[in-house]
Protein backbone atom coordinates (compact mmCIF):
# COMPACT_ATOMS: atom_id res chain seq x y z
CA UNK A 1 0.00 0.00 0.00
CA UNK A 2 1.54 3.33 -0.91
CA UNK A 3 -0.16 7.00 -0.39
CA UNK A 4 -2.19 6.82 -3.30
CA UNK A 5 -3.79 3.89 -2.81
CA UNK A 6 -4.86 5.01 0.21
CA UNK A 7 -6.20 7.76 -0.80
CA UNK A 8 -7.77 6.03 -3.50
CA UNK A 9 -9.54 3.86 -0.90
CA UNK A 10 -10.51 6.25 1.18
CA UNK A 11 -12.03 9.25 -1.05
CA UNK A 12 -14.02 6.20 -2.99
CA UNK A 13 -16.26 5.77 -0.05
CA UNK A 14 -18.56 7.90 1.72
CA UNK A 15 -18.03 10.89 4.23
CA UNK A 16 -19.83 9.17 6.72
CA UNK A 17 -17.22 6.24 7.45
CA UNK A 18 -14.11 7.98 6.21
CA UNK A 19 -12.41 8.55 9.68
CA UNK A 20 -12.75 4.83 10.62
CA UNK A 21 -11.22 3.73 7.59
CA UNK A 22 -8.67 6.00 7.44
CA UNK A 23 -7.77 4.96 10.88
CA UNK A 24 -7.48 1.32 9.70
CA UNK A 25 -5.41 2.23 6.89
CA UNK A 26 -3.20 4.23 9.19
CA UNK A 27 -3.01 1.32 11.78
CA UNK A 28 -2.10 -1.08 8.57
CA UNK A 29 0.58 0.93 7.40
CA UNK A 30 1.68 1.21 10.67
CA UNK A 31 1.95 -2.55 11.38
CA UNK A 32 3.57 -2.58 8.41
CA UNK A 33 6.39 -0.62 9.82
CA UNK A 34 6.00 2.21 7.66
CA UNK A 35 5.39 5.24 9.94
CA UNK A 36 5.72 8.17 7.62
CA UNK A 37 2.84 6.57 5.52
CA UNK A 38 0.68 5.96 8.49
CA UNK A 39 0.89 9.70 9.63
CA UNK A 40 0.47 10.75 5.96
CA UNK A 41 -2.76 9.05 5.56
CA UNK A 42 -3.60 10.53 9.39
CA UNK A 43 -2.83 13.39 7.91
CA UNK A 44 -5.76 13.13 4.71
CA UNK A 45 -8.84 15.02 5.37
CA UNK A 46 -12.21 14.16 5.33
CA UNK A 47 -14.35 15.05 2.21
CA UNK A 48 -16.99 18.03 2.23
CA UNK A 49 -20.51 16.49 0.57
CA UNK A 50 -19.70 18.48 -2.72
CA UNK A 51 -16.31 17.30 -2.55
CA UNK A 52 -17.56 13.67 -2.30
CA UNK A 53 -19.91 14.01 -5.23
CA UNK A 54 -17.14 15.60 -7.31
CA UNK A 55 -14.85 12.07 -6.46
CA UNK A 56 -18.07 10.21 -7.49
CA UNK A 57 -17.96 11.92 -10.51
CA UNK A 58 -14.40 11.56 -11.63
CA UNK A 59 -14.95 7.59 -10.44
CA UNK A 60 -18.16 6.93 -12.42
CA UNK A 61 -16.70 6.51 -15.63
CA UNK A 62 -18.31 9.69 -17.15
CA UNK A 63 -17.10 10.31 -20.59
CA UNK A 64 -18.74 13.97 -20.34
CA UNK A 65 -16.15 14.57 -17.39
CA UNK A 66 -13.24 13.60 -19.26
CA UNK A 67 -14.52 15.62 -22.46
CA UNK A 68 -14.95 18.78 -19.87
CA UNK A 69 -11.03 18.85 -18.72
CA UNK A 70 -10.16 18.43 -22.46
CA UNK A 71 -12.27 21.04 -23.12
CA UNK A 72 -10.51 23.47 -20.33
CA UNK A 73 -7.74 22.59 -21.82
CA UNK A 74 -8.48 23.68 -25.37
CA UNK A 75 -9.78 26.87 -23.63
CA UNK A 76 -6.80 27.71 -21.59
CA UNK A 77 -5.08 26.99 -25.15
CA UNK A 78 -7.22 29.42 -27.22
CA UNK A 79 -6.74 32.18 -24.71
CA UNK A 80 -2.71 31.84 -24.57
CA UNK A 81 -2.83 32.10 -28.13
CA UNK A 82 -5.27 34.31 -28.66
CA UNK A 83 -8.21 32.42 -30.29
CA UNK A 84 -11.52 33.04 -29.99
CA UNK A 85 -12.98 31.04 -27.04
CA UNK A 86 -16.97 31.93 -27.60
CA UNK A 87 -17.88 28.51 -28.50
CA UNK A 88 -15.64 26.55 -26.16
CA UNK A 89 -17.54 28.74 -23.23
CA UNK A 90 -20.73 28.02 -24.49
CA UNK A 91 -19.85 23.89 -25.10
CA UNK A 92 -18.26 24.81 -21.73
CA UNK A 93 -21.79 25.84 -19.71
CA UNK A 94 -23.30 22.86 -21.29
CA UNK A 95 -20.98 20.34 -20.17
CA UNK A 96 -20.88 21.92 -16.23
CA UNK A 97 -25.07 21.73 -16.74
CA UNK A 98 -25.24 18.00 -17.31
CA UNK A 99 -22.38 16.82 -15.22
CA UNK A 100 -23.78 18.92 -12.06
CA UNK A 101 -27.48 16.39 -13.24
CA UNK A 102 -25.40 13.88 -12.83
CA UNK A 103 -23.44 14.21 -9.98
CA UNK A 104 -26.62 15.15 -7.69
CA UNK A 105 -28.35 11.58 -9.30
CA UNK A 106 -24.97 10.06 -8.06
CA UNK A 107 -25.78 11.34 -4.77
CA UNK A 108 -29.22 10.92 -4.80
CA UNK A 109 -28.20 6.77 -5.42
CA UNK A 110 -25.74 6.86 -2.83
CA UNK A 111 -28.18 7.90 -0.68
CA UNK A 112 -26.85 11.28 -0.03
CA UNK A 113 -29.05 14.01 -1.95
CA UNK A 114 -27.07 17.34 -2.57
CA UNK A 115 -28.15 20.14 -0.78
CA UNK A 116 -28.81 23.70 -2.75
CA UNK A 117 -25.21 25.34 -1.28
CA UNK A 118 -23.39 21.81 -2.76
CA UNK A 119 -24.61 21.50 -5.78
CA UNK A 120 -23.27 24.82 -6.12
CA UNK A 121 -20.03 24.03 -4.69
CA UNK A 122 -20.19 21.30 -7.23
CA UNK A 123 -20.54 23.51 -10.25
CA UNK A 124 -17.80 25.78 -8.86
CA UNK A 125 -15.50 23.09 -8.66
CA UNK A 126 -15.96 21.92 -12.75
CA UNK A 127 -15.84 25.50 -13.57
CA UNK A 128 -12.61 25.60 -11.76
CA UNK A 129 -11.07 22.95 -13.37
CA UNK A 130 -11.64 24.01 -16.49
CA UNK A 131 -9.38 27.58 -15.53
CA UNK A 132 -6.94 25.74 -13.75
CA UNK A 133 -4.91 22.32 -14.50
CA UNK A 134 -4.08 21.87 -11.10
CA UNK A 135 -8.04 21.79 -10.40
CA UNK A 136 -8.18 20.04 -13.29
CA UNK A 137 -5.86 17.00 -12.35
CA UNK A 138 -7.19 17.02 -8.70
CA UNK A 139 -10.66 16.71 -10.03
CA UNK A 140 -9.32 13.77 -12.65
CA UNK A 141 -8.16 11.98 -9.66
CA UNK A 142 -11.25 11.74 -7.38
CA UNK A 143 -9.00 12.60 -4.19
CA UNK A 144 -10.88 16.06 -3.76
CA UNK A 145 -11.27 17.07 0.45
CA UNK A 146 -13.11 20.52 -0.16
CA UNK A 147 -14.60 22.34 -2.97
CA UNK A 148 -12.68 24.27 -5.57
CA UNK A 149 -13.46 27.67 -6.94
CA UNK A 150 -12.08 30.24 -9.51
CA UNK A 151 -12.83 34.13 -8.78
CA UNK A 152 -10.60 35.34 -11.55
CA UNK A 153 -11.76 36.13 -15.54
CA UNK A 154 -8.75 34.40 -16.97
CA UNK A 155 -6.87 31.08 -17.26
CA UNK A 156 -4.36 31.03 -13.99
CA UNK A 157 -1.13 31.12 -15.29
CA UNK A 158 -2.49 33.40 -18.38
CA UNK A 159 -1.91 37.23 -18.86
CA UNK A 160 -4.92 38.93 -19.21
CA UNK A 161 -5.06 40.71 -22.39
CA UNK A 162 -4.03 38.38 -25.54
CA UNK A 163 -7.43 36.61 -24.82
CA UNK A 164 -9.39 39.75 -24.20
CA UNK A 165 -7.84 42.02 -26.85
CA UNK A 166 -8.26 39.17 -29.40
CA UNK A 167 -11.52 38.00 -29.09
CA UNK A 168 -13.74 40.42 -27.47
CA UNK A 169 -14.81 36.92 -25.18
CA UNK A 170 -16.97 37.66 -22.01
CA UNK A 171 -13.85 36.43 -19.86
CA UNK A 172 -12.45 39.45 -17.90
CA UNK A 173 -9.28 39.62 -15.83
CA UNK A 174 -8.56 39.12 -12.07
CA UNK A 175 -8.31 41.86 -10.33
CA UNK A 176 -4.47 41.51 -9.44
CA UNK A 177 -3.88 41.24 -13.22
CA UNK A 178 -6.00 44.53 -14.26
CA UNK A 179 -3.50 46.46 -11.67
CA UNK A 180 -0.46 45.12 -12.68
CA UNK A 181 -1.54 46.08 -16.40
CA UNK A 182 -2.69 49.85 -15.45
CA UNK A 183 0.45 50.33 -14.03
CA UNK A 184 2.39 49.45 -17.17
CA UNK A 185 -0.32 51.68 -19.02
CA UNK A 186 -0.45 49.63 -21.77
CA UNK A 187 -2.36 46.73 -23.19
CA UNK A 188 -6.06 45.86 -24.03
CA UNK A 189 -6.51 45.68 -20.68
CA UNK A 190 -4.65 48.79 -19.86
CA UNK A 191 -6.67 50.68 -22.53
CA UNK A 192 -10.12 49.47 -20.69
CA UNK A 193 -9.15 50.70 -17.31
CA UNK A 194 -11.06 53.24 -15.47
CA UNK A 195 -14.93 52.58 -15.35
CA UNK A 196 -15.06 49.44 -17.19
CA UNK A 197 -12.33 47.63 -14.92
CA UNK A 198 -14.00 48.84 -11.61
CA UNK A 199 -17.37 47.12 -12.39
CA UNK A 200 -15.24 44.11 -12.81
CA UNK A 201 -14.10 44.79 -9.78
CA UNK A 202 -17.42 45.31 -7.86
CA UNK A 203 -18.50 42.19 -9.98
CA UNK A 204 -15.83 40.38 -8.73
CA UNK A 205 -16.06 41.20 -4.89
CA UNK A 206 -19.95 40.28 -4.63
CA UNK A 207 -19.22 37.27 -6.73
CA UNK A 208 -16.57 36.54 -3.84
CA UNK A 209 -18.83 37.91 -1.30
CA UNK A 210 -21.65 35.27 -2.95
CA UNK A 211 -19.21 31.94 -3.13
CA UNK A 212 -18.16 33.08 0.68
CA UNK A 213 -21.61 33.17 1.73
CA UNK A 214 -22.44 29.50 -0.32
CA UNK A 215 -19.90 27.97 0.96
CA UNK A 216 -21.11 29.42 4.90
CA UNK A 217 -24.51 27.96 3.92
CA UNK A 218 -22.58 24.57 3.02
CA UNK A 219 -21.16 24.59 6.40
CA UNK A 220 -23.45 25.21 8.53
CA UNK A 221 -26.06 22.52 6.48
CA UNK A 222 -22.91 19.64 6.93
CA UNK A 223 -22.67 20.84 10.55
CA UNK A 224 -26.48 20.46 10.97
CA UNK A 225 -26.44 16.98 8.75
CA UNK A 226 -23.72 15.88 11.26
CA UNK A 227 -24.97 17.12 14.40
CA UNK A 228 -28.52 15.00 13.30
CA UNK A 229 -26.35 11.96 12.67
CA UNK A 230 -24.94 12.92 16.33
CA UNK A 231 -28.66 12.66 17.53
CA UNK A 232 -29.44 9.85 15.62
CA UNK A 233 -26.45 7.66 16.81
CA UNK A 234 -27.01 8.87 20.35
CA UNK A 235 -30.27 7.33 20.11
CA UNK A 236 -29.00 4.24 19.00
CA UNK A 237 -26.39 3.83 21.47
CA UNK A 238 -28.91 4.71 24.29
CA UNK A 239 -30.95 1.13 22.49
CA UNK A 240 -28.06 -0.69 21.97
CA UNK A 241 -27.43 -0.26 25.84
CA UNK A 242 -30.94 -1.07 26.73
CA UNK A 243 -30.55 -4.41 24.98
CA UNK A 244 -27.62 -4.75 26.65
CA UNK A 245 -28.87 -4.83 29.95
CA UNK A 246 -32.03 -6.43 29.04
CA UNK A 247 -29.88 -9.73 27.57
CA UNK A 248 -27.20 -9.55 29.80
CA UNK A 249 -30.24 -10.14 32.60
CA UNK A 250 -31.40 -12.55 30.38
CA UNK A 251 -27.97 -13.92 30.57
CA UNK A 252 -28.03 -14.22 34.01
CA UNK A 253 -31.19 -15.93 34.39
CA UNK A 254 -29.93 -18.70 32.38
CA UNK A 255 -26.53 -19.34 34.09
CA UNK A 256 -28.46 -19.79 37.31
CA UNK A 257 -31.20 -21.90 35.83
CA UNK A 258 -27.73 -23.72 34.11
CA UNK A 259 -26.10 -23.81 37.79
CA UNK A 260 -29.18 -25.01 39.60
CA UNK A 261 -29.39 -27.66 36.28
CA UNK A 262 -25.59 -28.55 37.02
CA UNK A 263 -26.75 -29.49 40.52
CA UNK A 264 -29.82 -31.49 39.93
CA UNK A 265 -27.40 -33.31 36.96
CA UNK A 266 -25.12 -34.08 39.84
CA UNK A 267 -27.76 -35.22 42.30
CA UNK A 268 -29.36 -37.30 39.64
CA UNK A 269 -26.02 -38.92 38.69
CA UNK A 270 -25.08 -40.04 42.33
CA UNK A 271 -28.59 -41.33 42.59
CA UNK A 272 -28.03 -43.60 39.51
CA UNK A 273 -24.45 -44.61 41.10
CA UNK A 274 -25.92 -45.89 44.22
CA UNK A 275 -28.91 -47.23 42.86
CA UNK A 276 -26.85 -49.19 40.29
CA UNK A 277 -24.21 -50.39 43.39
CA UNK A 278 -27.12 -51.54 45.09
CA UNK A 279 -28.77 -53.49 42.27
CA UNK A 280 -25.42 -55.05 42.10
CA UNK A 281 -25.77 -56.48 45.85
CA UNK A 282 -29.32 -57.11 45.36
CA UNK A 283 -28.40 -59.37 42.46
CA UNK A 284 -26.03 -61.12 44.41
CA UNK A 285 -27.97 -62.26 47.42
CA UNK A 286 -30.68 -62.71 45.09
CA UNK A 287 -28.47 -65.37 43.15
CA UNK A 288 -27.40 -66.55 46.44
CA UNK A 289 -30.68 -67.35 47.89
CA UNK A 290 -32.15 -68.97 44.65
CA UNK A 291 -29.00 -71.69 44.55
CA UNK A 292 -29.54 -72.70 48.89
CA UNK A 293 -33.40 -72.55 47.47
CA UNK A 294 -32.24 -75.05 45.10
CA UNK A 295 -30.19 -76.88 47.43
CA UNK A 296 -32.62 -77.96 49.53
CA UNK A 297 -35.32 -78.87 46.93
CA UNK A 298 -32.40 -81.30 45.72
CA UNK A 299 -32.21 -82.66 49.42
CA UNK A 300 -36.10 -83.35 49.46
Amino acid sequence: MDLSAAASELYEGTPDDFVERRERLAAEAKKAGDAGLAKRIGELRRPTVSAWAVNRLARSDSGELARLLDLGAELRSAWASGEPIGGMDQRRGELISGLVRTARSLASEAGRPLREPAVREVEDTLHAATMDPAVAEEVRAGSLAQPRSYAGFVPAGEPAGPGAAATGATVRPAAGQRGEAAKRGGGAVGKRAGKPDEAARKREEEDRRRRLAEQSAAADAEARDAERALAEWESEAGDADRARAAVTEEAERLRGELRAALDRQETAEKRLSLAERERGRAARRAAEARRRADEIRRKL
